[in-house]
């Protein structure tokens, strides 16, 4: 009965134990609000972006705003279910669910399988809908990373026996991704990687070295590519040839400038007008700055910048080791994305062809970031919950 007590997400109904003891303590309400209110606003965005385009081109304006709402309810629905499960479930599931995506990720490569589109072979077909398993393995990788850290925390400073056997996991992934081709999903895997070593106490000197080591694979395959190296050339000097090859970068500029403090208003932009390609996907940002001004960009910013807080703040308050990396793994994940997008917008970064997390089109960004919030909500619950201080028969390290 002891280690049955240790567990802290109740049933939403009472027990005859619970009706004596400490009741069920509610998810965090600010990560909850703060997701919701950026879901609400990328529904306001894909539509006012994509009305023309949809309207020109299946004869519906609301085209894309209705899938958008379908993807939308779908994720919310997943989200509450997984903020109801133990997340230490995810724990055990680690493995199985790492050796599925490995298998999503080979059958998306293989032609008459996985659907082409744009140059890049990154969606499987499931009846009327496709998933993109690219979007997927980010969060497997947080999952399989978490589980692996819980595991091997003592062992982390140690490069052969701590860190290379998680490094070749996450490398085998990025490789199959890369394959699609899809840069951008690696660089964010890479990145969330190294973030999650560090606080996990990975050494620093590891961490530099890895980082050099990238340095030229990254520039191989940069250069050895004739759109990446154009993406370069373009993002190095946009106004160089910007009818053509920056053509899109350098009308988010003028999208964001003619903005201004306050944006010409909300449904009154004018690059949507099949100036900015990628209007309700990639660079729903520049959208937002050029109709909603720099104030509504700021907004933006700021309500990724609290969910990071609010992410970041679940982690550090969990019981046991596996939700405190979780936690922190789903926060740089999302953090990341945002940070990624809103940097190739503004041209601070080549283009990546990464969606603003809640805000862009796509379904399955969409509801992986969804699930990514329930499990962080889970999380939240556990913290707060009565409990031995372990917690769900885990040590604490």
């Amino acid at each position: 009965m002891a280690s049955r007590s240790a567990g802290t997400l109740s049933l939403p109904w009472p027990t005859a134990g619970q009706r004596s003891g400490k009741q069920r303590v509610p998810m965090d309400h600010t990560l909850l609000v703060v997701t919701l209110t950026l879901a609400l606003v990328g529904l306001v965005m894909v539509f006012s972006a994509s009305a023309i385009v949809a309207g020109n081109r299946f004869q519906d304006p609301e085209f894309f705003l209705k899938r958008q709402i379908a993807w939308l309810g779908f994720g919310f629905l997943l989200m509450h279910l997984t903020s109801r499960i133990d997340y230490t479930l995810w724990k055990k599931l680690s493995f199985p669910i790492l050796l599925c995506m490995l298998m999503l990720l080979v059958l998306v490569l293989i032609p008459g399988i996985g659907v082409a589109a744009k140059g890049a072979r990154r969606w499987l077909r499931a009846g009327p809908v496709s998933i993109q398993p690219a979007e997927m393995v980010k969060l497997v990788t947080v999952i399989y990373l978490a589980a692996y850290l819980t595991k091997k925390a003592d062992k982390l400073t140690l490069f052969r026996a701590g860190l290379l056997p998680a490094l070749i996991v996450v490398g085998m992934l990025g490789g199959l991704v890369l394959l699609e081709p899809d840069l951008g999903t690696v660089v964010v895997m890479g990145l969330v990687t190294v973030g999650l070593l560090f606080l996990a106490g990975a050494r620093m000197a590891h961490l530099v070295g890895l980082g050099l080591c990238a340095v030229p694979v990254a520039l191989m395959l940069v250069l050895g590519s004739g759109y990446r190296r154009q993406r370069l050339m373009t993002f190095l000097a946009p106004w160089k040839d910007a009818s053509d090859a920056g053509f899109q970068i350098t009308q988010s500029f003028l999208a964001f400038g003619s903005g201004g403090p306050f944006g010409v208003g909300l449904g009154e932009g004018k690059q949507k007008l099949f100036f900015l390609p990628e209007a309700h996907t990639d660079f729903v940002l520049a959208l937002v700055g050029e109709e909603l001004g720099l104030a509504g960009t700021a907004t933006v910013i700021l309500l990724f910048a609290l969910f990071v807080w609010r992410g970041f703040h679940i982690a550090a308050r969990a019981r046991v080791p596996f939700g405190k990396y979780l936690g922190m793994g789903i926060t740089l994940l999302i953090g990341v994305q945002a940070l990624v997008n809103a940097a190739v917008v503004t041209g601070l970064l080549p283009t990546k062809g990464l969606t603003l997390p809640f805000v862009s089109y796509g379904g399955s960004s969409l509801v992986v970031s969804c699930v990514g919030v329930g499990m962080l909500l889970s999380i939240s619950r556990d913290r707060h919950a009565g409990g031995s201080k372990g917690g769900r028969g885990e040590p604490e390290h």
